[in-house]
């Protein structure tokens, strides 16, 4: 769903944010309304639209880059130390409101992704889009890594694990060599703006 959409990630910020704010209250409503399936869609349509209207915050893809660094170790404290286990293990019924649900087949139980995890995966493949990336790739890569994280835990029967790890991989793998070229030219932009300052008197 968020493929067939990705085109609407370069509209102007006031759309992607009034149609992000459209979904946020739809999923509100459904889910006190008891309907958490439909809600589920709903909070996968404000999640990626809100991505989107971050992306448009980003002026360097070097900067994509970072966060795609960096979230994997925040995740994975969050999941396993931090605020993500209080809440699935004390407070289930905050995590089942900001989750989206899928059915694991042969259970009366779901897989759930925390709404983050939705937020990321339509960050990187808007910004696969944006700077014109391998965004096929990059979109194959990003729906294998959530199944695998999802299938990971369902076989290991654990509570949860953090999805960011491997859905940043899911961006980076398929894009390193073209991340890593634009990653060098950021650099030598900082370089050569700190070149032409003036030096001091």
């Amino acid at each position: 769903l968020v493929w067939l959409v990705l085109p609407a990630w370069s509209l102007p910020i006031r759309y992607l944010f009034g149609v992000a704010l459209g979904f946020g209250a739809a999923a509100v409503a459904l889910q006190l309304a008891g309907a958490e399936p439909v809600a589920n869609f709903a909070k996968l349509g404000a999640m990626t639209f809100a991505a989107w209207c971050f992306l448009r915050l980003f002026e360097e893809l070097s900067w994509v880059v970072l966060v795609a660094l960096i979230v994997p170790f925040v995740d994975s404290y969050s999941v396993w130390r931090g605020p993500t286990n209080t809440i699935v293990n004390k407070k289930p019924q905050v995590f089942d409101a900001l989750s989206f649900a899928f059915p694991v087949p042969g259970s009366n139980d779901a897989a759930r992704l925390g709404l983050p995890d939705l937020l990321f995966y339509a960050l990187f493949l808007g910004a696969a889009a944006r700077w014109q990336l391998r965004t096929g790739w990059t979109w194959v890569c990003l729906t294998a890594s959530l199944g695998g994280t999802m299938a990971l835990a369902t076989w290991l029967e654990v509570g949860g694990l953090p999805a960011l790890p491997l859905l940043s991989v899911g961006f980076l793998l398929p894009n390193a060599d073209l991340l890593w070229r634009e990653v060098r030219r950021a650099l030598a932009r900082g370089e050569s703006a700190r070149d032409r300052r003036p030096a001091p008197k």
